[in-house]
């Protein structure tokens, strides 16, 4: 009764606004694409769409089979694409989101040796997840999610690989390049050059700067930490990274590293997967592996 090529129908009528981009899309014309849906909807004894004038809105009962298509649809790409992996004497892809801009340079230094351990199975890192991660791996876009904030849920686990410190970076001819500390308030009359994210993920802002009741004189957000670091070198503001990241620049750019406060900010990077696949013996060696590739303030 209800098949594959109806759930597909759903999402691309969504996704494309009409039955003529949908049928496109699904490469089948418009009036099968028409008549395989009436055919569903005399079977189900329901409407999946209104119609409204020349659009077409979903019912409860078609909002109902449209959130089943988002989550099953991507379960049945995965497994065949899993099987035709299989057949080829591949072991699969591990695909890895990024909840986490500084992380790239260390996931780096992973990836290498585990290709090498793991001539098999192929590696897929995807950024576009940096803060959407959890519904990236629930909906099976992804197998691993390096995050720093991992979301407790069920079906979910979450493994700690590393601590590292999060650190104020300055230039070593700043006036507070000689601090062991910098104090909340400081920052007032400062620049601070974040990640191009909201304020509400950025740790500076919701351990160190909110709680004190303070605020940076200006905010400036830059994608890249090259740019990021080379516009602190240059006395244009300050950032807060992870120190075993900044390690590897300060000596050329002649930067120098705060706590911020008097106890610092302890952080934790997280691997997340689902449970179901957690045991898979290529995705738990990655695991083990990242365990052993810790940061550099940390080894």
């Amino acid at each position: 009764m209800l098949e594959r090529m109806h759930l597909a129908i759903l999402l691309e009528v969504e996704r494309q606004g009409s039955l003529t981009a949908a049928a496109d899309v699904l490469h089948v014309t418009q009036s099968a694409l028409s008549h395989s849906m009436k055919k569903l909807e005399q079977q189900l004894g329901t409407d999946v769409w209104l119609r409204e004038g020349r659009s077409l809105r979903l019912t409860q009962a078609g909002q109902y089979l449209h959130a089943v298509a988002q989550r099953v649809l991507p379960q049945l790409n995965m497994a065949e694409e899993r099987l035709r992996q299989f057949a080829q004497g591949e072991r699969g892809t591990l695909r890895i989101g990024m909840e986490c801009h500084p992380c790239y340079q260390w996931l780096l230094k992973i990836v290498s040796p585990y290709l090498a351990a793991w001539p098999l199975v192929d590696v897929d890192v995807k950024q576009k997840f940096q803060f959407g991660g959890i519904g990236a791996l629930f909906g099976f876009e992804i197998d691993l999610l390096v995050t720093p904030d991992p979301v407790l849920k069920p079906g979910l686990r979450f493994e700690p690989v590393f601590d590292y410190e999060q650190v104020l970076v300055v230039h070593k001819d700043h006036p507070w390049a000689a601090q062991e500390e910098v104090r909340p308030e400081q920052l007032a009359g400062e620049t601070l050059i974040t990640y191009p994210v909201p304020i509400d993920r950025l740790d500076i802002y919701n351990m160190f700067l909110r709680p004190a009741n303070c605020a940076p004189g200006r905010h400036k957000a830059i994608e890249t930490t090259d740019i990021m670091l080379q516009m602190v070198a240059s006395g244009r503001g300050v950032t807060a990274l992870p120190k075993w990241l900044v390690t590897d620049y300060a000596p050329q750019l002649q930067l120098r590293t705060l706590r911020l406060g008097p106890a610092g900010i302890q952080k934790h990077i997280y691997l997340g997967a689902r449970e179901a696949d957690y045991g898979t013996d290529y995705l738990q060696a990655f695991i083990n592996m990242a365990r052993q590739t810790k940061g550099y303030d940390t080894v």
